[in-house]
């Protein structure tokens, strides 16, 4: 039994304990954070908290091996982040990235502004505590470390570390607090905000829908689906044709179409009046009734790497094994079989024809769910092999992306163009919430174990209880303005503005928050749009409050 008190004792720091306390506090914090007051629950943000109380009585882990988990745990939370919301990135920044940076960088103003302010109107406090406070209040750890390697001194640093470590619990609440606020001043229903995310990006997509025509236009009449194409210029599938045998044929881009003819068309939703003012009207046909058995349609999921990034024209479906290719679903969305899209690992391809020749393809592209399972190990650790490069890199007057913010600009890179170098970059559903779910609890109870040593003696009196309201004010006053601009200005969805927030302030739980309340990947797209940018000034602004009072 004094083995397994020894072992538990606060102050162990030996390997077995240090385990068993990261496992305890990950464990109770995830517990606790499952229990909801008045509906709401701070989900794994309450591994944060744990970790503070298991801090305040004498537990500790080894600084070094402390410093590495929380980084490893930040690393592999932020690279599934950016892999998940890459492909979206580039899109989203085109429709309304730029107006999102420029607020979060209207925050980064404010947040500056604010310490400015207490600085000059308090004379209690000094530069260094409030570098250390605004760090806390803005949760951004790289910015802490820039400005405490800019100081280069030990007494300044210590005194950073306790205002971060002040400021920082309220700043996590702070974040969610303002979501709350601005959800109750504009009166916001968070599954309506869902739903018009929902019917944004589908009418992003062009969402493909199956109909049957008949061919009436005299003037097509003899014309071949390549000249179609030509004529009506939108992307379609013919993908069963009737003709005036009443014999049913796959067609080919040199089928030609006769008055009479009677189609099945894959074709996006937008583009339907225009066909049909061209074909001919839209009828009502069964075709399961009058598709001869051997015409079948199935789907083929792509598990090879070979075809991992390929124009989905360049398999010649029809000339090589006589089937069409109808859509593509990608992740649940349907997209529109054109020659030109790009196939990605974990597709699913529904095609046309005999069911020998089916099987053929299916052959060929793996059609294995078995090997979708399987985890891509080495894109991961090379992405973030070179993620942590980049972090390290000088880019530009002493500044650093830092250990975070490489690996998010790789990973996002990697998913949108990881097929150029043969990089596959799916993963599935559940291996990427694993990932990101242990990332996340790993850095959080290492940031709650460390501050909480001496937390109390820290704030729990009157210097401290300014330094923890100066926090408070510099997390909220930026948000709740910011908010009130994207939501009464510029009429931003809630759940950008929870990602606008987490990003803005580099936090993942409020990021996590944002996620698990939601059940929305939106507030992870926002928060990958403005992170890059915000990740540098952040640092700049840290570091420049340090060279020009200190």
């Amino acid at each position: 039994m004094e083995w397994l008190i020894e072992l538990l004792s606060p102050g162990n720091t030996d390997l077995a304990a240090t385990i068993c306390l990261y496992s305890f506090v990950i464990a109770a914090g995830v517990f606790l954070g499952k229990l909801k007051v008045a509906g709401v629950s701070l989900g794994v943000t309450f591994v944060l908290f744990i970790g503070i109380l298991m801090g305040h009585f004498g537990y500790i882990v080894n600084g070094e091996v402390l410093k590495f988990v929380r980084e490893f745990g930040l690393i592999l939370f932020i690279f599934s982040i950016g892999l998940q919301v890459g492909p979206g990135f580039f899109s989203s920044f085109k429709k309304g990235g730029v107006r999102l940076n420029m607020l979060a960088m209207l925050a980064i103003a404010l947040n500056v502004a604010l310490v400015l302010i207490i600085y000059y109107t308090d004379g209690n406090v000094s530069m260094d505590v409030l570098v250390g406070v605004m760090s806390g209040a803005v949760t951004n750890t790289p910015g802490l470390a820039a400005a405490q390697q800019a100081a280069n001194d030990t007494n300044v640093i210590n005194t950073m570390s306790m205002g971060y470590a002040a400021a920082y619990p309220l700043g996590v609440m702070g974040i969610i607090g303002a979501m709350f606020l601005i959800k109750g001043i504009f009166r916001i229903k968070t599954e309506n905000e869902i739903k018009a995310i929902e019917e944004a990006q589908a009418a992003a997509v062009s969402k493909p829908n199956i109909i049957s025509i008949e061919v009436t236009n005299p003037l097509i009449s003899g014309k071949s689906l390549v000249q179609l194409h030509h004529i009506i210029q939108c992307d379609f599938i013919i993908s069963r044709l009737i003709g005036e045998t009443g014999q049913i044929i796959i067609p080919t881009s040199q089928t030609q179409l006769r008055v009479g003819d009677k189609l099945m068309v894959v074709i996006a939703d937008s583009d339907v009046e225009r066909f049909e003012s061209v074909v001919g009207p839209g009828i009502e046909l069964d075709w399961e009734t009058v598709t001869p058995t051997d015409v079948v349609s199935r789907r083929i999921l792509i598990t090879k790497t070979e075809y991992n990034g390929v124009e989905l024209g360049s398999l010649r479906l029809h000339s090589a094994y006589m089937l069409n290719a109808t859509r593509v679903n990608r992740a649940g969305v349907d997209l529109l079989a054109a020659p030109g899209l790009r196939l990605q690992m974990g597709d699913r391809i529904t095609v046309v024809g005999d069911i020998n020749d089916i099987q053929r393809l299916a052959t060929k592209l793996g059609n294995s769910v078995k090997r979708l399972n399987e985890p891509n190990i080495i894109t991961i650790f090379v992405g973030i092999f070179f993620g942590i490069i980049l972090g390290s890199l000088n880019i530009g007057m002493g500044m650093k992306l830092g250990l975070a913010g490489g690996p998010l600009v790789v990973s996002i890179l990697l998913s949108r163009f990881g097929y150029k170098f043969k990089l596959v970059t799916y993963t599935s559903s559940a291996a990427s919430m694993l990932m990101r779910e242990l990332g996340i609890c790993l850095f959080l109870a290492s940031v709650g174990i460390s501050a909480g040593k001496g937390f109390a003696d820290t704030v729990f009196n009157t210097t401290g209880m300014w330094w923890v309201i100066w926090g408070f004010i510099i997390t909220f006053v930026p948000l709740v303005v910011v908010g009130c601009i994207a939501r009464g200005v510029y009429k931003i969805n809630f759940l950008t503005i929870m990602g606008l927030f987490s990003g803005g302030y580099t936090d993942p739980p409020a990021l996590a928050y944002a996620n698990g309340s939601t059940g929305s990947d939106a507030p992870a797209v926002a928060y990958s749009t403005v992170y890059p940018l915000t990740m540098f000034m952040r640092v700049v602004a840290a570091q420049s409050l340090v060279l020009a009072f200190l």
